[in-house]
């Protein structure tokens, strides 16, 4: 539809002319020093996070033990008990599991929406200074397949952002 437009533009004797750049968002996110820090302050939130399942996975592992130890002197009540017991344990523990990995993904979108605001911010202020008209993305899943090199404006955007937020 796009295609059909600006052809038809161009059939019309009107000539599209503009300036484009292109930027990826991960660079920036890698090599600026609010973006090591985001990437950082994620990778400790889950790093707890990860732990936390870690401790709830030993001990269900010891209870199960546990159980494995003394079900040759334990009542059939008993064993029932202890098996519904860890069964109970096991369905906390998949519940925790997956409400743990929701607030992972949610921090990790709340930060990188944050950061992705400072970028769009910043892109514009060197777009405008470059006299760009679109910056696309190059990232991976952007909308760039190919894009010469001259048109990167990355590594400007990395260190405008770099000075904008130290």
């Amino acid at each position: 539809m796009a295609l059909l437009a600006v052809s038809g533009c161009a059939a019309g004797g009107a000539k599209v002319e503009g300036k484009v750049g292109v930027v990826d968002p991960a660079r920036v996110l890698s090599e600026t020093n609010v973006g090591k820090k985001a990437k950082d302050s994620l990778s400790a939130f889950a790093k707890n996070r990860q732990t936390l399942m870690e401790m709830e996975e030993k001990e269900l592992r010891r209870m199960e033990e546990d159980f494995g130890r003394q079900a040759s002197v334990l009542s059939a009540t008993a064993k029932r008990e202890r098996e519904e017991q860890f069964r109970r344990r096991m369905a906390e523990y998949q519940q925790k599991a997956g409400e743990m990995n929701r607030e992972v993904q949610e921090k990790q979108k709340d930060v990188l929406e944050g950061f992705r605001e400072k970028i769009e911010r910043v892109v514009g202020k060197v777009s405008k200074r470059l006299g760009l008209q679109v910056v696309i993305d190059k990232g991976k899943g952007g909308a760039t397949l190919y894009s010469d090199e001259g048109l990167d404006i990355t590594g400007q955007v990395i260190d405008d952002f770099n000075r904008e937020y130290p």
